[in-house]
């Protein structure tokens, strides 16, 4: 297969650290770089297949996870950032320069509201947890992968211990449903 998944699926062996409380994302400027501090450990670390998270160069899926949005915090250089798309639910605010997306948070109205969507291989820190599952798998085609070398795919993050979906994994798709609930009142708040 031809397809470059995403260096911390093909070469994993960073992403194992159990007690991670933290760190300093940095973008990949070589001088004068953004960094963002990250006050919490990490969840929900994914590949994505989306076309809108940043990605290295080459590869066919990202890898995001999540952290509470009062953790996450600018510390340098914040005048290279801006909002990559102002009307998407996740506000990811890129280095103008290198174009890595530091942090994404979720201010309108959501089940997500309160997070903030980050890279961890932005991480100074060398130990995080590493991906749990992969996300929007479909989503690749978009980006111009063939729709037949899906299945490889497929097979491929499963050898990396990674289930992929065509969506969140189910424990995420049920608190976005038990949020809708709630809200329409089919569910007691």
């Amino acid at each position: 297969m031809s397809i470059h998944l995403h260096p911390l699926i093909e070469r994993p062996n960073a992403a194992t650290g159990a007690r991670f409380e933290g760190g300093t994302l940095a973008c990949r400027c070589r001088e004068h770089q953004v960094k963002v501090k990250i006050g919490s450990s990490i969840a929900h670390n994914h590949a994505c297949g989306c076309t809108k998270c940043w990605k290295p160069e080459g590869a066919a899926f990202s890898v995001v996870a999540v952290v509470p949005s009062e953790h996450a915090s600018v510390l340098e250089n914040g005048d290279k950032l801006s909002v990559v798309d102002d009307t998407a639910l996740i506000r990811r605010f890129a280095c103008n320069e290198c174009g890595a997306h530091m942090y994404g948070p979720v201010e309108r109205e959501h089940a997500f509201q309160g997070l903030t969507f980050i890279h961890p291989e932005l991480f100074e820190e060398l130990e995080w947890p590493g991906p749990e599952f992969a996300a929007f798998v479909s989503s690749i085609i978009e980006s111009g992968v063939n729709p037949d070398e899906m299945p490889d795919v497929r097979t491929k993050l499963k050898q990396a211990g990674l289930e992929p979906y065509d969506c969140l994994s189910p424990a995420l798709m049920d608190y976005l449903a038990t949020w809708s609930a709630k809200r329409s009142g089919a569910l007691p708040a």
